[in-house]
Parts: C-alpha cells; sequence; structure tokens
C-alpha cells in the first residue's frame, strides 16, 4: 500500500501544484503555441517519469526507432492497465493526444492538462458523437499532432487475451494519411490491476512494431485492418512475453 499511497499523493500535489502552471502555460499559448505545446509536453512527462519510477515498475522498451520522427503517427495498442497510458506518455517524441473516455471530464485539473495536450474525449454510447471525435483526431494529424488509441475500447480485465479492435479507430490513419505503429503493451496489469489494490514492483515490456501504411494494403486487408493490426500486435506480445517472461 505504501506505493499506492506514494503514486496518489505525487498526483495530487503535481496537480494541485501545476496551477499557477496552467496559468502561465495558458499565457504561453496566446502568443506562442508550439512553444506552449512542447512544454506541456515536456511538463506531463517529467510527471509521468516520476509516477512510474514510484511505482517501482522497470519498462524494457523495444522498436523504438520504428516510430517516425518526422511525421505525426497513430499509435495503436493493446490495453490491461491505466498505466498503459502513462507508460507510452512517456516515450512519444513529439505532441500526442490521447483518445480517451469522455468520463476523465469529470476530473477538473487533469482535464486541463489533457486539453492542453490536444486530448479528445469519446463518448462510447454514442455513434454521432463518436464520430465526431474520430473526425477531430483527423484533424489533428493534419496538424501535425500523433494520436494514440486503444481500440479495445476498454481495458482487457484477462491476462493475455484480446478484445476486437473497433474497425472506426483506423479512420485516423487511413483519412489523416499517417503511419499506424502497432504497440504490444505486456504485463502492465501486474503493477496494479492484478492485485488490487496495491501497487507492485512489475516488469513491462512495450513494444513499437514496424509502421503500417494503410495505402500499401490491398483491399480485403483494408476491409479488416483492426484484426490485422490486431494479428501483428498479439505476434509480438506472445513474442514478448515467451522471451521475458
Amino acid at each position: 500500500m505504501i506505493r499506492l499511497f506514494l503514486v496518489a499523493t505525487f498526483l495530487i500535489l503535481f496537480l494541485v501544484l501545476s496551477i499557477p502552471v496552467m496559468f502561465v502555460e495558458w499565457i504561453i499559448g496566446k502568443f506562442n503555441r508550439d512553444l506552449k505545446d512542447r512544454s506541456s509536453l515536456a511538463i506531463v512527462q517529467w510527471a509521468f517519469r516520476g509516477i512510474m519510477r514510484l511505482a517501482g515498475t522497470k519498462i524494457i522498451i523495444l522498436g523504438e526507432e520504428n516510430v517516425p520522427k518526422d511525421t505525426p503517427v497513430l499509435y495503436v495498442g493493446n490495453h490491461r492497465s491505466y498505466f498503459d497510458v502513462v507508460m507510452t506518455y512517456m516515450r512519444v517524441p513529439r505532441l500526442t493526444g490521447y483518445i480517451a473516455k469522455k468520463e476523465m471530464l469529470r476530473w477538473p485539473l487533469l482535464r486541463t492538462w489533457m486539453f492542453y495536450l490536444h486530448c479528445l474525449f469519446l463518448d462510447r454510447d454514442n455513434v454521432k458523437e463518436g464520430l465526431k471525435t474520430i473526425l477531430a483526431a483527423i484533424d489533428k494529424t493534419k496538424q501535425g499532432i500523433s494520436i494514440c488509441i486503444f481500440p479495445e475500447g476498454t481495458r482487457n480485465r484477462v491476462n493475455d487475451t484480446f478484445l476486437p479492435f473497433h474497425e472506426g479507430s483506423f479512420k485516423v490513419a487511413e483519412k489523416g494519411n499517417v503511419p499506424i505503429i502497432p504497440m504490444s503493451i505486456v504485463n502492465s496489469a501486474a503493477i496494479f490491476e492484478d492485485h488490487l489494490p496495491r501497487i507492485k514492483k512489475a516488469t513491462v515490456v512495450i513494444e513499437y512494431c514496424p509502421p503500417v501504411y494503410v495505402k500499401e494494403l490491398d483491399k480485403e486487408t483494408r476491409k479488416n485492418i483492426g484484426g490485422y493490426v490486431s494479428g501483428i500486435i498479439q505476434e509480438h506480445y506472445f513474442k514478448n512475453k515467451k522471451e521475458y517472461y
């Protein structure tokens, strides 16, 4: 329980003490949006690194060279833990907006930082609003901002299994004309979800698989691109699970 207390205390203190920083960032954004974007990214990545240190998590990163540095991308990953967002956001090389469930809007200070980082909020029960979120994500990529989504739609609660990937998520890559970066995340639930409410030391393997370019896929594969990308992630997931665990 000590690690849970440390992580929760750090997060609360960061959110409260960063209120003046939010105001400064807001002012910066009025005069220099690019500077605000870069500084907000650096601040949140610093906070997330602090959280993972307090959690005692060792993160093994593979395939980071597969992430293009000169273009926005669509990150797509399997999802087992709240910490998936924290660990992957620490590594993004450029401004990246995550697509989160709309319930995150309930948290005022956290919500502000998410808006600063161009995150979008998805209503999973409203198809029309969901489409608006996807269109907004496409627009973000055209502005040079990467997008990350976990297309299972929710945290999978069973280890070593994968929920179907929602096909609509991949419209961001197709219409935004950006590469898909499949992310294989192994053992993230061992940090917290496998033994609630304790946070325990764990080793997590994150692999960035080679980029997928939608325009290079044949017509049949495009029709089932969710299954195709899920297959790539599963292949790397089980390979890494066998090698590291």
